[in-house]
């Protein structure tokens, strides 16, 4: 994982530094959030987010990016970011868990009521509520449409 604050960090180090964060306001109210986006050029280059907000007052995250093979399908598109973003969410949610931090992790999702990816939205709604998150789409989903987005150009 990297941190514009951190610097390149390992899984663990992550979850210290989301650990010290809490630890310094732990009567703050904490939003976790995991959202994934991708941009495609020769390949597909796909980032995942990790954001902890500390309502009131501003918040970390983490993200990693990779590259895959290019894909033009933008259903396939949008299936390959959310599994990206359970994937990471339930491995965090585990450890996070074990390390008794209990805020609950939202997936955020590039998604929104316009556009070609807006009839795929109850179903990828439904997919991320089942595995046992919440779900936000955009407006509300800044860790895929802001963060991510930034992050995979």
């Amino acid at each position: 994982m990297y941190s514009p604050t951190y610097g390149k960090v390992s899984y663990e180090k992550m979850i210290d530094i989301i650990k010290d964060f809490i630890k310094k306001s732990p009567e703050s109210t904490y939003n976790i959030s995991v959202g994934t986006d991708s941009q495609n050029f020769d390949y597909t280059k796909v980032v995942v987010v990790i954001a902890i907000h500390r309502i009131g007052n501003g918040g970390i995250f983490f993200y990693d990016a990779k590259t895959v093979k290019k894909i033009n399908n933008i259903s396939q598109k949008l299936f390959y970011e959310t599994s990206n973003s359970l994937d990471i969410a339930m491995k965090l949610s585990e450890t996070l868990e074990r390390e008794k931090i209990d805020f609950g992790i939202s997936i955020h999702v590039d998604a929104g009521k316009k556009g070609q990816t807006s009839k795929l939205i109850p179903e990828i709604v439904g997919w991320i509520k089942a595995c046992g998150f919440c779900c936000e789409t955009k407006p509300n989903s800044y860790a895929a449409s802001s963060i991510a987005d930034r992050y995979t150009k």
